[in-house]
């Protein structure tokens, strides 16, 4: 799985690429600075960079990431639009991208870049029989060769899933996270979904390998 690290200080911003990348299957790792970035840059495949930034500004965290690795592709992600601050960052960066800025054009210059440093957007999970593809979403059941078609609910809460692989969820953060609004006792919701889910991805249904139950507590997707 793709993790992007990504620093942007605006909370709105954040919030809404953040959330963006990862229902498009990639792991994020969200910094408001430059800040503690350090222990993240060798697990990242790409950088997110803002300009204007609390302490250090993003040509400057750019440049120092660069320097000490090369090979990592960074993206200029910034309201700064005029031609001098893009030809200073593309000194360094890869690619320098001008808010406001549309989601669908982010992901095909994030694909260029996995595409130009060798670093795959396309890399898949293998599940029991089920081979994951991280950068469509798709599911395919590997013995037929046939995808799996996941309705709107079951494909939500499986991705949110692998999102937090080996985590334990539980019940509560996950229906807050796919439905918005809080858990209630004594909801069955999550739990019919949760069962059409199984049907289509386990081997056994009643004895799921892939989406496994962590009693008292929640669920899992082990990898």
């Amino acid at each position: 799985m793709a993790m992007i690290l990504y620093i942007e200080d605006e909370k709105e911003i954040g919030e809404w690429v953040k959330g963006a990348l990862e229902e498009s299957g990639h792991n994020v790792q969200w910094f408001t600075s430059g800040e503690g970035i350090e222990d993240q840059i060798g697990e990242a495949s790409l950088v997110l960079l803002d300009v204007m930034l609390p302490g250090l500004d993003g040509f400057t965290i750019g440049k120092r990431i660069k320097k000490h690795n090369p090979e990592l592709p960074i993206m200029m992600l910034t309201a700064r639009s005029a031609v001098d601050d893009k030809v200073y960052g593309l000194q360094f960066a890869d690619d320098y991208m001008v808010k406001p800025f549309h989601l669908e054009e982010l992901l095909a210059r994030m694909d260029v870049l996995f595409r130009r440093f060798g670093a795959s957007s396309n890399q898949s999970l293998i599940l029991g029989d089920i081979e994951v593809n991280l950068h469509t979403n798709q599911l395919l059941h590997k013995p037929s060769n046939k995808e799996i078609i996941l309705s709107g609910k079951q494909y939500k809460i499986f991705f949110y899933l692998v999102q937090h692989l080996n985590q334990i969820l539980t019940k509560e953060q996950i229906y807050e996270a796919i439905w918005g609004e809080r858990y209630l006792d004594g909801d069955k919701s999550l739990m019919v979904h949760m069962r059409h889910l199984r049907e289509k991805i386990e081997k056994d249904p009643s004895h799921p390998q892939i989406v496994q139950t962590i009693r008292g507590i929640g669920y899992r997707v082990k990898g």
